[in-house]
């Protein structure tokens, strides 16, 4: 069920704008945008069986949200980049002449004293009717999206998205779904987290939250600390603080069929660094299991090579070295917290659980009626 992209098509680092490869119907395409904090990312899809191919797709850091922990206000300048890149955004939504998408934002413009404002000026300026979402709906759509990754031995499932300026830990218990429904029974998770079924065992979600802390806002938290070693030690204590009120995190889970999948740049770069790649292959990294010592010894290696060190990294790049740590710092709090020796990385994120919600309700997936 894994989305297929054309080639170049993907979450890296930089700018991203591939061509359309063909000229498919209108009728049939889909798009989904996500402006997050640091980056602002589409996707432009077509159903394909119980899944989709990606016709275009746009990524690239705005840093929409640079500042606004000092001044609580999206910043003139933040703005400005953002109003350029979704520019590019609507030509190609125009170009394919999608009817049917879902444009959202999230942190930043949930936070900022200015961000109903900035709405409106992204609809004047560029025509796009974005959405301020709830965490909840984001933690929702993060869950959709690894839908495909959730083994069917999985009994207790914890899905983590480390975003620029939050992070959605949703804890689901399988153990009522049949081993071949559960990743069906997350996919139907559209719908809402506690949507009944009276036609299927349903997943139930044990506990959920959004934290207030993303790889943006956690670095701008410990931006003073000049020691590299001791701010990540700092930020990834003052994380795990932030998970005390987590249910699950109280109670130690059984480490015979849990599963944590990951959805965040930083978990798919350091599975990069893992896996030596010298150019980033989605293939490769999307599913990919990394055990907790194979983490920790990317994150070693991130603080042996120091900020200039990490800044000449073609795995992190200009983009996310800035950024990395704080990650980092994310993902080690969570594998102290619980007891797995694994983590599933997912190469997918809020524009893929909104391209298979919508294509959901219209009943265009096959193989699954998610």
């Amino acid at each position: 069920m894994t989305p297929k992209r054309p080639e170049g098509a993907g979450a890296i680092p930089e700018t991203v704008e591939s061509p359309a490869l063909s000229s498919p119907d209108p009728a049939n395409l889909y798009a989904a945008l996500d402006l997050g904090t640091n980056s602002c990312r589409m996707l432009i899809a077509q159903p394909q069986g119980s899944q989709f191919v990606v016709v275009d797709s746009f990524s690239k850091s705005v840093q929409l949200g640079a500042g606004l922990e000092r001044s609580g206000r999206l910043s003139r300048s933040s703005i400005y980049r953002t109003i350029q890149a979704l520019r590019v955004c609507q030509q190609k939504l125009k170009r394919h002449r999608v009817k049917r998408m879902r444009l959202v934002a999230t942190e930043a413009c949930r936070r900022a004293s200015n961000g109903s404002e900035f709405m409106a000026r992204v609809r004047r300026e560029t025509g796009l009717q974005l959405d301020i979402i709830e965490p909840q709906e984001e933690a929702q759509l993060a869950v959709v999206s690894c839908a495909p990754l959730v083994s069917r031995n999985t009994d207790q499932l914890l899905v983590v998205d480390i975003g620029g300026g939050s992070t959605e830990l949703v804890w689901i218990d399988l153990t009522d779904v049949p081993p071949a429904e559960r990743p069906k029974s997350i996919m139907r998770m559209h719908n809402g987290f506690h949507a009944a079924s009276r036609e299927r065992p349903a997943a139930r979600v044990v506990d959920w939250i959004s934290v207030p802390l993303g790889v943006a806002t956690l670095r701008d938290q410990f931006n003073d600390v000049e020691d590299d070693s001791a701010r990540f030690a700092l930020m990834s204590w003052f994380f795990e603080e932030n998970l005390a009120e987590f249910a699950p995190y109280k109670d130690e889970p059984p480490r015979e069929g849990f599963q944590i999948v990951g959805t965040s740049g930083t978990v798919t770069t350091v599975a990069a660094s893992h896996l030596g790649l010298k150019r980033y292959d989605r293939n490769k990294v999307d599913g990919l299991r990394m055990t907790s010592d194979e983490i920790d010894k990317v994150i070693r290696n991130y603080l042996a090579l120091g900020p200039a060190g990490r800044r000449r990294d073609p795995r992190i790049g200009m983009d996310r070295q800035a950024l990395i740590m704080s990650g980092a710092a994310i993902l080690q709090a969570l594998l102290r917290c619980w007891p797995t020796d694994r983590l599933s990385v997912a190469d997918r994120g809020l524009r893929e659980g909104m391209l298979y919600a919508q294509m959901s309700e219209d009943g265009v997936l096959t193989d699954g009626d998610a």
